[in-house]
């Protein structure tokens, strides 16, 4: 057992209470239906950062907080051997069934495997590329998630990211449902701040030898209303799922965060499309 340091507490990594913290996040993304989602709103998002990663064949990668495999699956289909880990078994089943859909061959690349982003189960300096779309950034405890994937990169290898940012589309919604959710644990830090430049240069600038920054945007399209991308994240996107069970017998806030969703989606849409903006982070490990 190790002792991890956050700026407002103490907290051990595999003692009673991490565990709790880390089953709640397990059944979180248990609820709905992720996988869906992400085919429905982000289906080339891990393509593109396995592209801006350079994987190649014969490179041994991890993907943490790989869900369904939305980029651990492209990563093996370029020929690579890719280790896909995430905290939801349930994730990790829907990416192997997926999977398969890409051949023997593809299948036969990946190790899915249930996983802490914040103690993950491999050596020092394993991998070549290090990979995570969307789901680094929703470990509670930022600076030990950040220095494992420091620690599990082999030197000048790559670590690379796409992180929503606070200030795009999915910042927003976590703004949105903040006031309807329970307040977070002592340390945990909010999700979107892995979109920020300066707290990422902060995370992992010293580990590394060159820091590639760059704001894009995911073009979401398919929905014609507000109302209509906030009932598919209310039926299936975990965290969103679990703000509404929250509020089962609250009706009144069940209504105003209703009204608050169907505004920020609306607000969003633009000829029918959205635009959600990530920050892209590909990293040097250093030397």
């Amino acid at each position: 057992m190790s002792t991890k340091t956050t700026q407002q507490s103490t907290y051990h990594v595999g003692d009673d209470a991490d565990r709790a913290l880390k089953a709640r996040h397990a059944t979180m993304w248990a609820l709905g239906d992720f996988p869906s989602v992400a085919h429905r709103v982000i289906p080339h998002l891990g393509a593109d950062l396995v592209e801006a990663a350079g994987v190649r064949a014969g490179q041994h990668v991890l993907d943490v907080g790989a869900g369904a495999g939305n980029a651990a699956i492209p990563a093996a289909v370029r020929g690579a051997t890719v280790v896909a880990s995430d905290i939801a078994p349930v994730l990790l089943d829907a990416g192997r069934a997926e999977a398969q859909a890409f051949g023997d061959d593809v299948a036969a690349r990946l190790d899915w495997q249930v996983a802490d982003a914040e103690a993950l189960p491999h050596g020092d300096g394993e991998f070549d590329v290090v990979l995570s779309s969307v789901g680094v950034m929703f470990a509670p405890h930022h600076p030990d998630a950040a220095a494992e994937l420091l620690r599990v990169t082999r030197p000048g290898g790559t670590i690379a990211l796409a992180n929503w940012t606070p200030q795009g589309f999915v910042g927003r919604l976590f703004a949105t449902m903040k006031p309807f959710a329970a307040p977070p644990p002592p340390g945990a830090q909010p999700p979107p701040l892995w979109g920020d430049e300066d707290h990422v240069r902060s995370l992992l600038g010293a580990g590394t030898t060159a820091l590639h920054l760059e704001r894009r945007q995911v073009l979401v399209e398919g929905f014609t209303s507000g109302a209509q991308w906030r009932d598919l994240f209310k039926a299936a996107y975990g965290p969103t799922v679990a703000a509404y069970a929250a509020l089962a017998d609250r009706p009144d806030d069940v209504a105003a965060l209703d009204a608050a969703l169907a505004a920020l989606g609306d607000d969003a849409l633009a000829d029918g499309v959205m635009e959600w903006e990530y920050l892209l982070v590909v990293a040097e490990r250093g030397r």
